[in-house]
C-alpha cells in the first residue's frame, strides 16, 4: 500500500497541509493551513456525524442562497457569530493612547455612494414619522487636531426599525448621507431617531437564532463611516445610553465605547433629540469596505 495515503482519522491532517504547501502566497498559505487544522480538529474533538456534517454544509449553502441585493446573509452569520466584531476590534486597536475612536462591524446594509448632502441637511427624505435628531461632532486627526473635508457617511434604520432597502414605502436612499467637515472638522446631521430592529430572520441565520433561544433583536443605534485621504476609514456606530437590548445584541455590536448620550429636549413645545458625535482617525490606507449591498 502507498505510505502517503490516510489509514485513520488523524492521519488525514498531515496530508492535507502537505498538498497546499506549495501555495505560492505566504499568507494564504499560512491562513488555510491553519483554518484547515483547526477545522480537522473541530471535527476529532465533537466526532461529528455524517448527518451533522450534512447540516453545516447545508446552512452554508443556504447562506449563499439567501443573499440578494435587499440583504446579506453571510455577513449576518459572520455577526452573530461574533466574528464581524472580533475582526473589527482587532484590527483597530489604539496601542498608543491616542483615544482613537473604536472601530464597529460595517453591518449588512451599507450602500455606497449615499447622497452628497450639506451641513444641516435631513436625510429623512421619506415621510416615516419619528422624532427628530441633530447630529453634531467633529473629526479629528490622532493628536486631536480637526480635520477639515473629511467625509461621514452617516446611515440608519427608520422609526420602525427598517433600512429603506428592505421598505419600498421609503424614497431611495432614504437616512442616508455623505457630509464633509468644515474648516474646524466640524459636520451637522438633521435626521430622526433610528428605532431598534430584529436582524433577518427568514434565513438559514434565523433558524440558528431560534435553535440557540437567542432573540434577534439589534439596539437602536446609527452608523457612520468616517475617512479622509491619508487616514484609515473609520467603521462605527453609536448606540443610545438608554436602548433596549444593549447588553444582549445578536451582533455582539455594542461596546462600552460605542454608547453614545442621546438627549432628549423639547423645542418650540416639540420633542427632539440631539447627539453629540466625534470622531477620531489614525494615520493609514484609506481603503474603503466592499458594499454587503447594491
Amino acid at each position: 500500500m502507498p505510505a502517503l495515503l490516510p489509514t485513520t482519522p488523524n492521519s488525514l491532517l498531515p496530508l492535507v497541509v502537505k498538498a497546499m504547501s506549495r501555495t505560492p502566497d505566504p499568507r494564504l498559505r499560512q491562513l488555510m493551513a491553519s483554518l484547515t487544522t483547526h477545522l480537522h480538529q473541530f471535527v476529532l474533538d465533537n466526532q461529528v456525524t455524517e448527518s451533522e456534517f450534512e447540516a453545516a454544509v447545508g446552512f452554508l449553502i443556504g447562506i449563499g442562497q439567501a443573499t440578494n441585493d435587499t440583504k446579506n446573509e453571510v455577513i449576518l452569520a459572520a455577526d452573530l457569530l461574533g466574528v464581524s466584531t472580533l475582526v473589527a476590534l482587532l484590527n483597530n486597536q489604539d496601542p498608543h493612547g491616542h483615544g482613537t475612536t473604536q472601530s464597529a462591524l460595517l453591518g449588512p446594509f451599507w450602500r455606497a455612494n449615499s447622497p452628497v448632502c450639506a451641513a444641516g441637511d435631513n436625510i429623512a427624505r421619506s415621510p416615516t414619522g419619528g422624532t427628530p435628531l441633530e447630529i453634531r461632532g467633529r473629526v479629528l486627526d490622532h493628536n486631536g487636531r480637526p480635520l477639515a473635508g473629511a467625509m461621514v457617511d452617516v446611515w440608519q434604520s427608520d422609526p420602525r426599525g427598517l433600512y429603506e432597502n428592505q421598505d419600498p414605502q421609503q424614497e431611495n436612499m432614504n437616512l442616508r448621507g455623505r457630509f464633509t467637515t468644515n474648516d474646524q472638522g466640524e459636520y451637522f446631521v438633521r435626521t430622526i431617531q433610528p428605532a431598534g430592529y430584529p436582524v433577518p430572520t427568514d434565513g438559514p441565520c434565523g433558524d440558528l437564532l431560534r435553535a440557540q433561544d437567542r432573540h434577534p433583536y439589534r439596539p437602536a443605534h446609527v452608523h457612520f463611516m468616517v475617512s479622509h485621504p491619508g487616514y484609515k476609514v473609520l467603521v462605527t456606530q453609536v448606540f443610545p445610553s438608554d436602548a433596549e437590548h444593549l447588553e444582549s445584541d445578536p451582533t455582539f455590536g455594542v461596546t462600552a465605547a460605542l454608547v453614545g448620550e442621546f438627549r432628549h429636549e423639547s423645542r418650540n413645545g416639540q420633542p427632539i433629540n440631539t447627539l453629540q458625535a466625534d470622531f477620531r482617525l489614525i494615520p493609514g490606507a484609506t481603503v474603503f469596505p466592499h458594499p454587503p449591498i447594491p
